[in-house]
């Protein structure tokens, strides 16, 4: 490609990728502690806006006045490994009730988006979201036979009783932590991970989760000590139900969910969080029937290397990658089998492949 072909297809490809942004709308919110005082309100202010405390389930928040001797079930409080205020969540095993369903034999203490969130804060079909959070369990953490979950992504409307993917402690020699999926109310509990709970016990652990919504999405979720980025738990499926036929839209919870069922074995526990972050990217579509066959073979999301398929090289002469912004980040004028993408942050990334003909084909990648 002489040099005048090559700045005239560098036009294209800009002009391409800011018409292709016109197409999908990219929003991050991000929550952090302030301080104290307010925090339901500030939860909300981020989650729900403009509807009060709706964003927090609490005991203290159940109609029929249980607990108001302790209050609010979630303060901001200095941590000093951080260096600033987290937000610490209280369970009491003994005293507290489920303000969701006022059910004896639950309790919970979670914050979330639901249905009065703004529709960045919901994800819908085609949309690639990626959560973010850090959290810290006490040492000794006790969860028991049943379930405790420190982390949901449920359906709404249509078949929404079970949780699609939660984050679950669970009693044992030794404890461990489960990532436990439920693709549809026929169907069973299908353990996706199960790791031990001990090394998550005393320590901040960074939690990314990428889900591309759809009825053959993907997902994948990662938890690393922050102080080292040791992975604790990783998991990862191309072709897994992240939302059902009925659904309308998917949505994030944390905090402690958990059955009474096994008071026995349960104790008041506290649970720290911080950075939690909602990225939410609508669908981007490859030009053509015939391109989105060809494209459907490539891994996402990807880990180090992107392997190119023949169809690929032969259709193609070059490529360029861009991040959200459109700023250019790499560009291969020779495609080979494979591309390292190694120095790459977890993200969102798009790639425009070129022809000597100045044709192109725009496609959205995710970085694990």
């Amino acid at each position: 490609m002489d040099k005048k072909s090559l700045k005239n297809s560098r036009k294209l490809i800009l002009t391409s990728l800011l018409l292709i942004t016109n197409k999908f709308s990219y929003s991050q919110v991000i929550l952090n502690a302030n301080g104290p005082g307010n925090t339901y309100e500030r939860i909300t202010s981020f989650l729900a806006p403009g509807n009060g405390t709706g964003a927090v389930e609490a005991p203290d928040q159940s109609p029929d006045g249980s607990h108001q001797v302790f209050g609010r079930h979630i303060a901001e409080v200095f941590d000093s490994e951080l260096n600033k205020y987290v937000f610490e969540f209280y369970s009491h095993f003994a005293l507290d009730n489920d303000v969701a369903t006022l059910a004896a034999d639950r309790q919970r203490v979670e914050i979330k988006t639901y249905a009065a969130s703004p529709d960045n804060l919901k994800g819908t079909l085609g949309e690639n979201i990626i959560y973010k959070w850090r959290f810290k369990i006490q040492f000794g953490f006790q969860p028991s036979t049943n379930f405790t979950h420190l982390h949901q992504i449920k359906a709404v409307n249509g078949d929404d009783s079970s949780p699609l993917f939660t984050l679950t402690p669970r009693l044992g020699t030794p404890n461990k932590l489960e990532l436990i999926y439920v693709a549809n109310a026929n169907s069973s509990t299908d353990k996706l991970s199960i790791v031990d709970l001990l090394p998550f016990e005393g320590i901040w652990v960074d939690a990314e989760e990428m889900i591309q919504v759809g009825s053959s999405g993907t997902y994948s979720i990662t938890l690393k000590k922050h102080s080292d980025g040791t992975v604790l738990l990783s998991y990862s499926n191309s072709n897994i139900a992240t939302i059902r036929p009925d659904n309308t839209f998917i949505r994030p919870k944390w905090g402690i969910y958990r059955s009474l069922n096994d008071i026995v074995n349960l104790r008041d526990e506290a649970v720290r969080f911080s950075d939690f972050s909602i990225a939410e990217v609508s669908a981007l579509n490859v030009n053509s029937n015939s391109n989105a066959a060809i494209f459907a073979t490539l891994p996402n999301p990807i880990i180090d290397k992107l392997a190119l398929s023949s169809e690929i090289l032969n259709q193609f002469d070059s490529l360029q990658l861009f991040d959200i912004t459109g700023k250019l980040l790499l560009e291969k004028t020779k495609l080979s089998n494979e591309i390292d993408l190694s120095f790459l942050n977890a993200g969102l990334y798009f790639i425009q492949f070129n022809t000597t003909q100045l044709q192109s084909v725009c496609i959205k990648i995710i970085k694990k």
